[in-house]
């Protein structure tokens, strides 16, 4: 078995999913066979992985393994993420387990089925570890919610089973950090408090030598070791989005010559799909969270995936924001769709089975003449695609329930896997596709941006991201001791 270093955090939205990722480049660098491991995740920003052994064409893990494993130089697998929780309502999500539906549950209910999805956790950790030197585990949440201790598979239930040694991270940007590291160590058992060997500081801004004095409040109060105070990593705006979270940090910037607006839906998934745009440096991407109208002086309004396209497409109107579009389209703008956004742009979206939830049917925006029936077997895999516009390659990926059918997929906007997806209106400022991943591809947006009237588009995205990981880790090599951390893994 490989060995292995887990993060956990004094709360969410830490910084956790960075930092591993910017570990796991820092120890390929060193010449280590790295793989990152996230026993339980929650984000409707999935990606699709390979499934071992199963050619049926792929399952979902959470976007943040996904991006870890580029950092670590190796195809994405389900083992990395075996738990991801997809939340559709606000009191319950979709559980994915090893790639596949395993069912759904009520916050409640799931926190009785955690205690069976144990044995999954560990059989896709022995996996993991499989022909690897190190595996960089992360954790989810707190482990001082000692409250849910009891039937734990994401922090300390997974390191006291798995025998993994903890380093604590703690955000110094939200303020608090001393009280939330010395709080942890005083709320966690001794058994799991056992399990930490230290701690790092992460998201500081100015003259680190400042907290000097912190580090010794810290050690006073807890005995831990500090690995390192990171700073703020402005490079880390560069790499795909992970969850929700971040919407909350988004907003309008500089004046650029294209600005697209993208409606933040209550249930919004796979929104990672608009970091290629947001990365060209004429092109500004506003996400508009609700109560706000959709922006006079947008070009381009951007419908992007949902984990409940009823109940966001009802919001939508609640909103105003199909008024919104409507106002959008007599100006001349254009609109794109994709999975739940392309289902909403047509006359109706039907859910006789009420997969969804009690809402079976609704009433569509109208843009584009077609229909969806939501069925039950879930299309999750990787595709080869081709631009029927401009005759170019894509590359991406679906995940999506539902059937579209109607008179304007006469007007594909893809070739997908060799069969037509997607459907364009008839003056062509309207498309809508299944594909996740289509800004992605370099030339094509590059030619998309160039109809837009941007000249100059098509950075080399991937190239991008690589460079940010890069950066990433070589901040990292300075800030932390890795020797420490990577030679205290067992």
């Amino acid at each position: 078995m490989a060995k292995a270093i887990m993060l956990q955090g004094t709360g969410s939205d830490v910084g956790k999913t960075v930092l591993v990722a910017g570990l796991c480049r820092a120890a390929r660098n060193r010449g280590l066979k790295v793989r990152p491991f996230k026993p339980q995740n929650m984000s409707n920003n999935a990606a699709v992985a390979d499934i071992p052994g199963d050619d049926s064409g792929g399952g979902e893990i959470g976007r943040g393994q996904w991006l870890q494993a580029l950092a670590c130089g190796v195809k994405p697998t389900v083992h990395m993420n075996p738990v991801l929780l997809k939340p559709q309502s606000d009191i319950g999500s979709q559980v994915i387990v090893q790639g596949k539906v395993f069912g759904e549950a009520r916050a409640r209910d799931y926190q009785t089925m955690k205690a069976g999805l144990m044995d999954a956790v560990l059989d896709s950790w022995a996996k993991v570890g499989e022909g690897a030197d190190l595996v960089i585990v992360e954790g989810a949440g707190s482990p001082a919610e000692i409250n849910l201790r009891s039937r734990d598979i994401a922090n300390m239930g997974f390191a006291t089973r798995a025998n993994v040694p903890v380093i604590l991270v703690g955000d110094i940007d939200r303020g608090g950090v001393i009280a939330s590291v010395a709080g942890t160590h005083l709320i966690l058992p001794e058994e799991d408090r056992a399990m930490i060997v230290g701690y790092l500081i992460n998201k500081f801004r100015g003259d680190v030598s400042l907290f000097d004095d912190g580090i010794r409040a810290i050690e006073n109060f807890t005995g831990w070791r500090c690995f390192g105070v990171v700073p703020w990593l402005k490079v880390a705006a560069r790499l795909p989005s992970e969850d929700s979270v971040v919407l909350e940090r988004l907003a309008s910037g500089d004046k650029r010559a294209l600005k697209v607006a993208v409606p933040m839906l209550g249930r919004i998934a796979n929104f990672d799909d608009l970091d290629p745009l947001k990365a060209e440096p004429q092109v500004e991407v506003v996400f508009v969270p609700p109560g706000q109208r959709l922006p006079k002086d947008a070009g381009l309004v951007v419908i992007p995936g949902s984990k409940s396209t009823i109940g966001d497409l009802i919001k939508f109107r609640e909103n105003g924001w199909d008024r919104d579009l409507l106002a959008h389209r007599r100006r001349g703008g254009h609109v794109v769709g994709i999975c739940g956004g392309f289902q909403m742009l047509g006359r109706t979206v039907r859910d006789p089975d009420g997969i969804e939830g009690s809402v079976t049917e609704t009433e569509g925006l109208g843009l584009l003449d077609i229909e969806t029936v939501m069925e039950p077997e879930k299309t999750v895999r990787n595709v080869s695609a081709r631009s029927v516009s401009f005759g170019l390659p894509l590359d991406g990926y679906e995940i999506h329930l539902g059937r579209t059918t109607g008179p304007d997929m006469a007007r594909p906007s893809a070739v997908i896997n060799g069969m037509d997806d997607g459907a364009i209106s008839a003056d062509g400022k309207v498309f809508g596709t299944y594909l996740h991943g289509l800004f992605s591809a370099d030339a094509f947006r590059a030619r998309f941006l160039e109809s837009l009237g941007v000249k100059g588009g098509g950075i080399d995205y991937r190239a991008e991201v690589e460079r940010a990981l890069d950066d990433i880790a070589a901040e990292l090599e300075v800030h932390l001791d890795c020797d420490a951390i990577f030679g205290l893994a067992r």
